[in-house]
């Protein structure tokens, strides 16, 4: 927009280049005028050294010779010495050569003069010859002396005209050398002046038209770096300054689209965290589904979203959920009816790991034409008939599709369309795309292990339920003939059948040990059973704890002493009394005691002891037997667990003694603790609660 006169668009660089001109042929002009000046000058003054002034000495030369040589004869003739004759002749000689030399390269009135000299000198010279051959004092030397000295005169006064000639026109030289050089300078300082007058009328001048525009640039710049968005630079002075403007103007209109696009992600990005908390709040695929197809289609402005998960490996990824902007989710018959993707769509496009805009969809509507940049055959052959015939149905014309998956296989695929043409996807909605169909991707991708892992579950608990089912079964079946089995070698030992010999005793009693060991395996087995369908509960009364580890520890004492480990109690004389059931805690006692004889080896010794702690009765059970390794000790109370060293050392037993243990414990309100060093021993730890009278006894 023209905001000024055309004489403001001229350009920078002209004004410059016309002002510097100026400047330049001006500074050239005073240059030339003082070279010029300086020159005359230099040539008049010259003239005055190289020419006048070697006249002027030669000039005064040939005086000095001439009047050597007057002199020299008159003293001559007053003296009548005669070597003073030898001096005129040779100020005679003198003279003439300087009058000679003088004479030499000189023209016009200079010439004359001398030439006058010349005449006048040898008049004077054929005077003074006759003088010095006149006898000295005589009356021809008087009357010669006479006519010598008015012939010396004459030339002395033409050798003086001359001289002044010449010191006026030196004189005259020197002042035109001065009046060129003052009129030199005067003419150069007018030169500088009105150069420093247009240099400073062009500066002012330049200066405004480039400052004025550039303040009016750099105060809209300032009001847009402080926010003030709206702010436009007035596109006026030079061209290059208003190209400056211009430039100013377009950055903030695209600065103010971007952040139109940068508001608007923000807003699409609120949504979609927004919809991403929702599909997470259900782990289930329905619902994931259903929330994802209605978020996406509201957040984006699509007419329609489909999605589209595996068939497990099959040739197609079929609809599983179809959106429309007008009906909401389309009923299953209605979606069932819109054909499936081909797999190898899907999966080359999950291979690309980028989203496919597909533009313009009615131009591949009317046969087999391949769509250009799309994946797998649609990109190769075009889109089949029932896909064609689905999209024209639809009146699908530009649609964004996202493949999701997790690892290597996609799991699906997420398309978002329109049906109007004139809504071109943005590059903000197709990220935005992007970004809602991945989060779908994971969250399904999530449902569906979660229902893959809650039917594992429910298979497994059955499985579970089955086997503890068989396990009580077993284990009540296999009670009942091992009673009978227990009684009858109770019988025979009884002898009433008749006398056993000492083999047949023996054999008796390993049948009954044996028979032993497999009554408390199927007593532990039940005790399991009850312990995992809830059934398993205790029959608290007042017990005496002291009382419970003397009888176990008796019941003990023979298998230790059979195998050479020492068993020490150490309990109060007074009882110490729980609510508690006797028979579980018996069970404990045994369970841990048998334990620690079996992995205690020959000349070891176990300790049983008691005592009353922070209103707790605790019992320990320590060993100095094999221990347990530390990285094992957290698994000791699962059921069926074994510690590596001791399946190592070939040791007997089912693993289900402590578990059992650890229950009845809890169900008493206690805790188990372990403290285990392999190869040194292991400390077991039982805290029971105290009824409120032992509780206070006890502190």
């Amino acid at each position: 927009m023209r905001t000024a006169p055309q004489r403001d668009g001229v350009r920078v660089a002209r004004r410059l280049t016309a002002t510097f001109t100026l400047l330049i042929t001006l500074l050239l002009i005073v240059g030339a005028g003082s070279l010029t000046t300086t020159s005359m000058a230099d040539r008049l003054h010259g003239q005055v050294l190289t020419e006048l002034e070697p006249q002027v000495r030669q000039n005064l030369r040939v005086r000095e010779q001439a009047t050597r040589m007057h002199r020299a004869v008159r003293t001559y003739l007053l003296t009548g010495d005669e070597t003073e004759l030898a001096g005129y002749e040779r100020a005679r000689g003198q003279s003439f050569a300087a009058l000679a030399s003088a004479r030499r390269g000189t023209t016009g009135a200079t010439r004359r003069n001398l030439s006058t000299q010349e005449a006048e000198l040898r008049a004077y010279v054929a005077v003074a010859d006759r003088q010095a051959k006149a006898a000295p004092g005589s009356d021809e030397a008087n009357r010669l002396t006479v006519q010598a000295a008015r012939r010396f005169s004459a030339f002395d006064a033409v050798n003086r005209r001359h001289d002044l000639s010449l010191t006026r026109e030196m004189n005259r030289l020197d002042e035109r050398a001065d009046t060129v050089l003052e009129t030199s300078v005067v003419g150069i300082g007018v030169l500088l002046a009105v150069s420093g007058t247009v240099a400073v009328l062009a500066a002012v001048r330049t200066t405004r038209a480039l400052t004025r525009p550039l303040r009016s640039t750099a105060r809209t710049l300032g009001r847009l770096a402080a926010g003030e968005h709206s702010a436009r630079a007035r596109e006026v002075g030079p061209e290059e300054i208003r190209e400056v403007a211009r430039s100013v103007n377009v950055l903030a209109d695209e600065g103010a689209r971007l952040r139109e696009v940068e508001r608007e992600r923000g807003s699409l990005s609120q949504a979609a965290r927004e919809l991403g908390i929702r599909i997470r709040d259900r782990l289930d695929v329905d619902y994931v589904l259903d929330t994802a197809c209605g978020g996406m289609g509201e957040i984006l402005g699509a007419d329609y979203v489909f999605v589209l998960l595996t068939d497990d490996g099959g040739a197609a990824f079929p609809l599983a959920r179809v959106w429309s902007a007008e009906q909401g989710l389309l009923p299953e018959a209605q979606a069932r009816a819109i054909p499936p993707l081909p797999a190898d769509v899907v999966r080359d496009h999950y291979r690309r790991g980028t989203v496919w805009l597909a533009t313009d969809l009615p131009r591949y509507l009317s046969g087999t034409t391949p769509m250009s940049g799309a994946p797998g055959s649609f990109g190769q052959v075009g889109m089949p008939a029932e896909n064609r015939a689905a999209t024209a149905a639809l009146g699908l014309q530009s649609a964004v599709v996202t493949p999701i998956g997790v690892g290597e296989e996609p799991i699906g695929a997420v398309c978002v369309a329109r049906v109007d043409g004139d809504r071109a996807w943005r590059p903000v909605e197709v990220e935005i795309a992007e970004s809602m169909a991945s989060g779908v991707g994971r969250a399904l991708h999530t449902s569906l292990l979660y229902e893959k892992e809650t039917r594992l579950v429910e298979k497994l608990r059955a499985l579970d339920q089955a086997k503890s089912d068989f396990l009580s079964t077993v284990s009540h079946e296999l009670r009942t003939p091992l009673t009978s089995i227990v009684g009858y070698i109770e019988l025979l030992k009884d002898e009433e059948t008749g006398p056993l010999t000492p083999p047949q005793l023996r054999m008796l009693d390993v049948v009954d040990r044996n028979a032993n060991r497999l009554r408390a395996l199927i007593e532990d087995l039940l005790t399991l059973s009850r312990i995992e369908s809830g059934t398993f509960g205790s029959m608290k009364k007042p017990v005496d704890l002291h009382g419970l580890v003397a009888s176990a520890a008796d019941a003990i004492r023979p298998a230790a002493e059979a195998a050479s480990v020492a068993l020490e109690t150490r309990c109060p004389a007074r009882p110490l009394v729980l609510e508690a059931d006797g028979d579980q805690l018996d069970r404990v006692l045994m369970n841990l005691l048998s334990n620690a004889v079996k992995f205690t080896p020959e000349g070891g010794k176990v300790t049983v002891a008691t005592e009353t702690r922070n209103g707790e009765a605790v019992l320990t059970v320590s060993d100095n037997g094999i221990g347990i390794p530390p990285a094992e000790q957290e698994k000791l109370f699962q059921r069926f667990f074994r510690a590596s060293n001791a399946t190592d050392a070939a040791i007997p037993g089912t693993g289900l003694g402590l578990t059992i243990v650890h229950t009845i414990v809890a169900n008493h309100g206690g805790e188990m603790e372990v403290h285990s060093e392999e190869g040194r021993g292991t400390t077991f730890t039982a805290r029971l609660p105290l009824p409120d009278g032992n509780g206070a006894a006890s502190s």
